[in-house]
């Protein structure tokens, strides 16, 4: 493989000598290969490297990116670390698969389906690989280009002028060459020696090539060894020669011109690439092959012949033919020079740029079907799977509770908002859950530190005294909603008493998200009672500290509160806009509605989808947020600010926020995988670089129902307002 690349970019810098070319090489990390100074190395097994090359490969320039892929160069779960990387970048791919699995391993398909779903063309280099592409993959034929592998350009030459440099001189030499591995099948072609010899006393078998380093780290030798055994029990050791090293190039060729025939006993039918046998047609010599997919299209039409796999007596009888009939080995030869001279590098280097070429300014993955805005009815399924008489656990292993993690009240909190949100359910069953998520959050409230309690394990002891200062606000935000939303007077007076208990010490919270979640429940207090004092005083006090901080962190091209970018970011102009309604604060709107639409630009992707800001972003001074991990959280205060700021402006683009957000979750992302499981409710835990987090937490499972029961909000509201990207909302059964 890195022959091959190395051989492409030179072709690509003769034919285009003004293209800049970055080489990228995966490493083991063992610092046992010296590369050439101007290759950027990325240690295969390391996620951050990928990662770090990612950042690097975007800020240098490029305009494109070729991708060489073979399963088994990568890291991770079948390679499934290049993931990380192609993840991490917005540039246009074009990808060559060098191996095409017809039956591919769980894994295998997922790495692939991802790989195929990023790139914007798609290179093979034989037609069988197109229709294993369409046929198991569904890949569309206009993405696909067949472009044999690259050949070098040398004359047609007999052997035997090139035969006396290597001691050949008076031999008919049989040649094999490429790295030493179990799948070659040497072992055939040794075993068919005897019967040659038998035939032509002056056959040599030439093996050519230095064991594959990953064996010789496994087994060392062994492989080698055996087959040398092999020649010594045959009877043939002095018609077997080893040149186990590696061959510069000129020297290889120079080496397959000498041969009189050249073998290639491969045992691997699914082998949709090989190097080597390009090689030897291209220096026109006679071929005999093993059927695997690439020799049956190069050596068609009596281009050379093919004999069945692991079939020592076939190959013996096809060499024999060869070997002792001049003008037959020479008719095979001519036949494939002819064909090699359609596959030279500067062949492959013209349409391979021109591919490159094609895809500057595209965008960079396919883009997601576009389909009526549909929008699930919530389904409280699974969130009822993750409760019990305590309240609702933390964390699922795939979609199973993990009591391990206990409780905590951020989910407790946003599962009691959940239950006066839901538009239609049994009234007694909402009763009952109301008062058991009720229950946890006034259970942890500590009146003697003035906070809100967060972590309970499974046994029902809290684990701290307090919790995180985010963790409070998010009660008082659940308890403020409770108050205005609840069906039953008895809850509505619940939620208001321990709000009006717990406000006054909430007022010294000094995080941004926790001030915000605080602002979000006092405006919902305001609505229903609009004289309250300490409500108001919390809206004003935390308001001005976020306008005071944007007005510390803005620069030209950062319109946002902080200098970093963290989780939950559109609360900050969620509570802004909605302290601006209730207190009629002008200021609070300007600046909410401003930093909402610069969030939604850093979570809008070139293609147009939602692209949650990754929690890789977390902490990291003015930058531009990375893709991943993507949590559903995001989503939804993007669905929610959007509800707030269209209640304020309803030019419709709120609405069209808010849709596209939604859309996240049903599979209009960067992997184009949905996350919500519309059968019972559930929603998986995050995209990352490698797909889906399949488990299922409380948290995602919220966020989803929050954001369908916002949605059917939304689509009634804005059932008239007249926007092409709006009209015809679907509502369907979860």
């Amino acid at each position: 493989m890195a022959t091959f690349t190395n051989h492409c970019r030179d072709a690509l810098l003769e034919q285009f000598p003004d293209v800049r070319i970055d080489h990228y090489a995966m490493d083991d990390g063992r610092g046992e290969i010296e590369y050439p100074a101007d290759v950027h190395l990325i240690n295969d097994r390391d996620a951050r490297a990928y990662a770090r090359a990612a950042q690097q490969i975007e800020e240098s320039g490029a305009e494109a990116i070729w991708l060489q892929h073979e399963f088994g160069i990568f890291g991770g779960a079948a390679g499934d670390l290049i993931l990380h990387l192609l993840a991490r970048t917005r540039l246009p791919l074009v990808t060559t698969f060098h191996t095409i699995l017809e039956k591919p391993s769980a894994d295998e398909r997922r790495v692939m389906d991802r790989l195929l779903d990023r790139s914007r063309d798609i290179i093979v280099m034989s037609e069988f690989g197109r229709e294993i592409l369409q046929r198991v993959y569904n890949v569309d034929d206009r993405q696909i280009s067949v472009i044999p592998h690259g050949v070098p350009d040398r004359p047609l030459i007999e052997a035997e002028a090139m035969k006396p440099q290597f001691g050949w001189a008076g031999r008919k030499v049989i040649l094999t060459f490429g790295l030493l591995a179990p799948d070659k099948g040497i072992e055939n072609m040794i075993e068919a020696m005897p019967a040659i010899v038998e035939r032509c006393p002056e056959a040599l078998y030439v093996i050519v090539g230095a064991t594959h380093p990953n064996l010789i780290r496994e087994q060392g030798e062994t492989l080698r060894e055996s087959l040398v055994a092999l020649t010594h029990h045959l009877g043939i050791a002095d018609n077997v020669q080893w040149i186990d090293n590696y061959q510069e190039q000129e020297e290889l060729l120079d080496r397959l011109q000498a041969a009189d025939v050249y073998v290639t006993p491969y045992v691997n039918p699914a082998q949709v690439t090989s190097g080597t046998l390009s090689y030897a047609v291209s220096m026109g010599k006679a071929v005999v092959s093993t059927p695997y997919i690439h020799a049956t299209e190069i050596l068609d039409q009596d281009h050379g012949i093919l004999v069945p796999f692991r079939d020592s007596a076939a190959i013996a009888d096809a060499i024999i033919r060869l070997l002792t009939d001049d003008k037959l080995r020479r008719d095979y030869g001519e036949r494939a020079y002819a064909r090699g001279r359609e596959m030279l590098w500067r062949e492959l280097a013209r349409r391979v740029g021109l591919l490159l070429v094609q895809s500057q300014g595209a965008q960079p993955a396919k883009l997601p079907m576009r389909r009526n805005h549909l929008i699930l009815e919530p389904n409280l399924s699974a969130v009822f799977r993750m409760s019990d008489g305590t309240g609702m656990l933390q964390h699922g292993i795939l979609s199973v509770p993990d009591r391990r993690h206990g409780y905590c009240i951020d989910d407790n909190a946003r599962a009691l908002l959940l239950m006066t949100q839901v538009p239609v359910m049994d009234e007694e069953l909402r009763d009952q859950w109301i008062s058991t998520y009720a229950a946890f959050v006034q259970h942890a409230w500590n009146p003697d530190k003035g906070r809100f309690r967060n972590f309970m394990s499974y046994d029902r002891s809290w684990c701290e005294d307090e919790g995180s200062e985010d963790s409070s606000g998010r009660a008082m935000w659940a308890l403020g909603v409770t108050a205005r939303d609840a069906p039953l007077e008895k809850q509505r007076e619940w939620a208001a008493r321990l709000f009006n208990e717990t406000i006054e010490p909430m007022q010294r919270l000094a995080s941004p998200r926790a001030q915000a979640f605080v602002m979000l429940g006092a405006s919902a207090i305001l609505e229903t009672e609009p004289g309250h004092v300490l409500a108001k005083e919390v809206l004003r006090d935390f308001g001005r500290n976020l306008l005071a901080l944007i007005a510390e962190a803005r620069r030209p091209d950062w319109a946002w509160f902080e200098a970093v970018l963290a989780y939950d970011n559109p609360r900050l102009s969620e509570a802004l806009l909605r302290a601006g309604v209730v207190l009629q604060n002008a200021d609070f709107i300007e600046c909410g509605l401003t930093t909402l639409e610069w969030i939604w630009a850093q979570q809008t992707a070139p293609t147009g989808h939602f692209r949650a800001v990754g929690s890789e972003s977390f902490g990291e001074p003015y930058a531009p947020p990375l893709p991943f991990d993507q949590q559903p959280l995001e989503a939804q205060a993007m669905i929610d600010a959007a509800e707030a700021a269209f209640a304020i402006d309803q030019s419709g683009r709120w609405l069209d926020c808010a849709h596209t957000a939604y859309r996240w979750y049903l599979g209009d992302n960067d992997l184009s995988l949905p996350l919500a499981t519309r059968q019972d409710g559930g929603c998986y835990d995050g995209l990352t670089p490698t797909g889906v987090n399949r488990n299922q937490g409380a948290e995602s499972l919220l966020a989803l129902q929050l954001s369908s029961c916002a949605m059917n909000r939304l689509s009634q509201i804005g059932a008239n307002v007249a926007i092409g990207a709006t009209l015809g909302d679907e509502i369907i059964p979860a």
